[in-house]
């Protein structure tokens, strides 16, 4: 979003509307969160007085003006690093992540993320998200999950992904190996997801202020007993939430180092199932979760076209679903 001015005049319409919510109705680039807080830092008047109250409910004839500041320039920095680019045009780009790349910058991962990695490849092309000069993440992936996200690169196309992720209609569809083999084969997993009281590093069904969280899946493939590879779409997005609700229902992720399986179930399911050591090292041994974002669909925030993405399964992955 450039450097700008609103003059707003409230109708009969939007009378008894939260301030920041009557904003945002007249005002398509901007996202409720940013209204919020240019309401906050004082760029909203009302009346021709400065208001701070996101939540004052608007009269009819009220009068706003609302000044958005250029943006600032991101605390991150650019960054060299080599990207896998689907799809990019002015407003959104798609890109392959590999395995091991963070999203962002974080405690212990302050260099090296897809954010600088963003910042380098886009440079003048980003108008700014929330304010500041950066790429807006729509969705994550964790660090070692592989595949397809969209990434915005200014206020509008970001505000059109976000609405998308929240009514659902941006789909995502992950493939997962998984232990053994799900019955029914087809079906959906339906538990709330929070903060594991434990272990900060994880979530945990019913953990601390859980929230909903819906999970549908398709076996595709199976290997004796022992795996399987499931499709996975989500209604909702929690963190870990495949990760989590396939364990919940003794399905755990291949290779997951948070959510098993044990060494024990896993060795015991692939002996049953008739598999030599080479097999079992390489289950045992799978550095990571075996989890890739392989579909990913949603319209274009700015033109409406529908827009759907696929990726192959990483080399890792494969490789071991060709051992299988």
């Amino acid at each position: 979003m450039e450097e700008g001015f609103y003059s707003l005049k409230i109708n009969a319409d939007q009378v008894g509307l939260r301030l920041d919510k009557a904003i945002s109705e007249c005002i398509d680039d901007l996202t409720r969160s940013r209204i919020q807080n240019l309401v906050k830092g004082g760029y909203v008047k009302v009346n021709g007085h400065t208001f701070a109250v996101a939540s004052y409910k608007v009269l009819e004839g009220d009068s706003i003006e609302l000044s958005v500041p250029e943006p600032e320039e991101s605390e991150p920095k650019p960054e060299n690093i080599p990207l896998n680019i689907v799809y990019e045009d002015d407003n959104l780009l798609v890109i392959n992540k590999p395995v091991g790349l963070v999203v962002h910058p974080g405690a212990g991962n302050w260099t090296g993320t897809l954010v600088n990695a963003l910042l380098h490849h886009c440079g003048d092309s980003l108008s700014g998200i929330g304010g500041v000069i950066r790429p807006g993440i729509v969705h994550r992936l964790d660090k070692d999950t592989s595949g397809l996200m969209v990434v915005a690169k200014n206020d509008a196309a970001h505000k059109g992904l976000s609405e998308q992720l929240e009514d659902r209609s941006l789909t995502r569809i992950y493939h997962a190996l998984v232990l053994k083999v799900p019955t029914p084969i087809k079906g959906f997993v339906n538990m709330t997801i929070g903060r594991d009281a434990r272990n900060r590093l994880k979530m945990a069904v019913r953990g601390q202020k859980a929230r909903e969280a819906v999970t549908h899946y398709h076996m595709l493939q199976n290997y004796g007993e022992a795996c399987s590879l499931v499709e996975c779409k989500l209604e909702t997005g929690r963190t870990h939430q495949i990760r989590v609700h396939m364990a919940a229902i003794k399905h755990a992720l291949i290779g997951d180092p948070l959510y098993g399986p044990q060494d024990t179930a896993l060795i015991s399911s692939l002996k049953k199932a008739g598999y030599d050591d080479e097999v079992m090292q390489a289950c045992l041994n799978f550095p990571r979760q075996a989890l890739h974002a392989k579909k990913l669909s949603f319209f274009h925030p700015i033109t409406d076209e529908h827009m759907e993405f696929e990726s192959e399964l990483p080399d890792d992955f494969l490789k071991l679903l060709k051992l299988l």
